[in-house]
């Protein structure tokens, strides 16, 4: 038997060139796979603008980095490694169907933000504030 939980994407940002670039969504969905290879499943619908800096990624074997809101705008961004498997244009808006799995679970990423911090010299209240920031926009951590 085939179990899938799928989820409603709020917002979606890719990792490119050390930023994130944010892609307005007009609907999206997140599906997780639940199989041995912890595969999910991110379907994204934008302008069709957008669609220009996905397409050289198709039949490729780059692995790219986005990072998304699932369910609720107050989660914390969930990060992915993916592969651009196709896009469909339709009349207002162009699909990008994109397949990877899960990049850190959010006990690691808090883990490896605290650290970060702390070797920064951040103590208190300024640590305090400046983690539930970070833990809010979630930025890239250099590994």
């Amino acid at each position: 038997m085939v179990h899938l939980k799928t989820f409603k994407m709020l917002s979606i940002e890719r990792f490119k060139e050390d930023t994130f670039i944010s892609y307005p969504l007009i609907d999206g969905i997140i599906i997780n796979q639940e199989n041995s290879h912890h595969t999910w499943i991110l379907e994204m619908y934008v302008d069709h603008k957008y669609a220009e800096d996905f397409l050289p990624l198709i039949d490729t074997d780059e692995v790219i980095e986005v990072r998304a809101v699932i369910s609720y705008p107050d989660n914390e961004p969930a990060g992915f490694r993916v592969l651009v498997q196709g896009i469909k244009y339709f009349e207002n808006e162009v699909s990008i169907l994109m397949k990877g799995t899960l990049k850190t679970h959010r006990r690691q990423y808090a883990e490896q933000l605290l650290n970060k911090l702390v070797e920064e010299g951040l103590t208190g209240d300024e640590l305090l504030a400046r983690f539930r920031s970070d833990m809010m926009t979630r930025p890239r951590l250099q590994p």
